[in-house]
């Protein structure tokens, strides 16, 4: 069988970019090493910072970085293109402009996976960064599959749990804030929730007894994996 290579926009952050591979090593039932999905990944930390761009008002615009790497991606042979950062994804359509083979879309896979847990007209919980809820990022694909999102309404509480994790990695600290967050969402009656922060993807255990819970960055996986060995579009 022919696979094909799918370019990895990473970097943001490196241990989620590392996840996504494990994720799809994973994934694969292979008996050798050639069974394996190929990928062509741009482990880029530098990517300016979209916490301080979108939430702070702050810093360079990630948009013309995250174009280069599609157009060097796609120049050294990748087929198609994912990216295991949610919020980075307000910057799709330069991602899309910049090359000419698809972006494996994470936010509209997830709105679909969305759709299958909660009922139509229903709540749905995102856990994520507060640059999420003020870009409204996962709202139209939702807003198409019937889906209210609720979100946390502590912005501080959740910017200070990823920038915790960039600095120091998953952690007991972590952990129990994420629980805390997806306590507060169960109490508004969001009991099906989106992990839709890949520094939150490191620690997704951590969602609170009760929550039906599932992780964007398990979307994506699933969706490099059907491109790699399909000969259709995401």
């Amino acid at each position: 069988m022919v696979l094909r290579r799918v370019g990895i926009l990473g970097g943001m952050g490196p241990e989620a970019t590392v996840l996504l591979m494990q994720k799809v090593l994973a994934a694969v039932p292979a008996r050798d090493d050639a069974d394996h999905i190929p990928l062509i990944v741009d482990q880029n930390p530098q990517v300016p910072s979209r916490l301080q761009r979108l939430i702070d008002g702050t810093g360079d615009d990630p948009g013309p970085v995250l174009a280069g790497m599609a157009r060097r991606l796609q120049a050294a042979g990748a087929e198609a293109l994912a990216m295991p950062c949610n919020t980075a994804h307000h910057y799709a359509p330069a991602i899309r402009a910049a090359s000419t083979v698809p972006l494996i879309d994470m936010v509209e896979l997830s709105a679909v996976r969305a759709r299958k847990l909660a009922d139509r007209g229903g709540k749905i919980g995102i856990l994520a960064s507060p640059a999420v809820r003020l870009i409204k990022l996962f709202e139209p694909a939702l807003a198409e599959a019937g889906l209210h999102p609720v979100y946390v309404d502590d912005d501080a509480a959740l910017v200070s749990i990823i920038r915790h994790i960039k600095a120091v990695g998953p952690s007991d600290e972590a952990r129990a804030g994420l629980t805390e967050a997806s306590e507060k969402l169960l109490a508004q009656g969001a009991i099906a929730q989106i992990i839709g922060c890949t520094e939150f993807s490191l620690i997704a255990e951590a969602v609170a007894p009760g929550a039906r819970a599932f992780d964007t960055l398990d979307c994506l996986v699933e969706a490099i994996v059907e491109f790699s060995v399909s000969n259709g579009e995401p």
